[in-house]
């Protein structure tokens, strides 16, 4: 299966503040990824990977307030 990701992808991380979701949400913005917004719920309102990406509590809100139409976990 292919995924393809262009300029104009959005991109959403699931659980963009545990060690992983890090990891990956760092090394995608490293490489050009848009990404948007991260989801941990209980932890809305923060920000993650060195202040550059928003955090929210569900991926509704997220998609509502960024306009994400992509999603990663």
């Amino acid at each position: 299966m292919s995924i393809l990701i262009d300029s104009n992808t959005r991109l959403v991380v699931q659980g963009i503040t545990g060690n992983e979701g890090t990891f990956h949400a760092r090394a995608m913005l490293e490489y050009g990824t848009n990404v948007v917004a991260g989801v941990t719920p209980g932890r809305g309102g923060q920000m993650a990977v060195d202040d550059k990406v928003p955090v929210f509590n569900t991926v509704s809100e997220a998609v509502e307030a960024t306009g994400a139409n992509a999603a990663g976990t």
